[in-house]
């Protein structure tokens, strides 16, 4: 699209289209931004394994190919780790009786069903978390899980 003043030159302009695209560009980068946690404050986001109980940041430790459940909240208290190579897919793994977990993460490159049930009832509470999940306070404790096949 072009202009012509009065004097004859041709001046380019750009499409009013074009203009629009940029700004709506620029105003929703600002609100991404805006909206992202910890930004305002200037601080970074917490991470999945991060979790915030009474006021201390703690930090879960789980290897690639695992799966950990934690006793207390917030990954705190024993850490109990099962892999592959002792859990067979599919199969019904029971934490030992009097032992619950309040906090996980699944690094298993599967997703993983915990349950309420030590007996993998799904009568009870149970929820699939995919691999890369991570929860500081799942909504019940765990006391057994099954690892998917896909």
């Amino acid at each position: 699209m072009t202009f012509t003043p009065r004097g004859g030159l041709t001046v380019p302009t750009r499409p009013r289209w074009d203009r629009s695209f940029w700004a709506l560009l620029a105003m929703a980068m600002l609100a991404a931004w805006w909206m992202t946690p910890g930004s305002a404050q200037g601080a970074p986001a917490p991470t999945a394994r991060t979790a915030v109980v009474n006021g201390k940041t703690s930090l879960g430790s789980c290897q690639a190919g695992r799966f950990c459940l934690w006793q207390k909240s917030g990954f705190r208290g024993k850490r109990h780790g099962f892999d592959l190579t002792n859990t067979d897919i599919e199969s019904c793994v029971a934490l030992p009786k009097g032992v619950s977990a309040s906090s996980l993460g699944n690094e298993t490159g599967r997703p993983v069903t915990v349950f309420q049930s030590a007996h993998c009832a799904e009568t009870a509470e149970f929820h699939t978390y995919p691999t890369g999940s991570w929860a500081p306070k799942p909504r019940y404790e765990v006391r057994a899980f099954k690892i998917r096949e896909r």
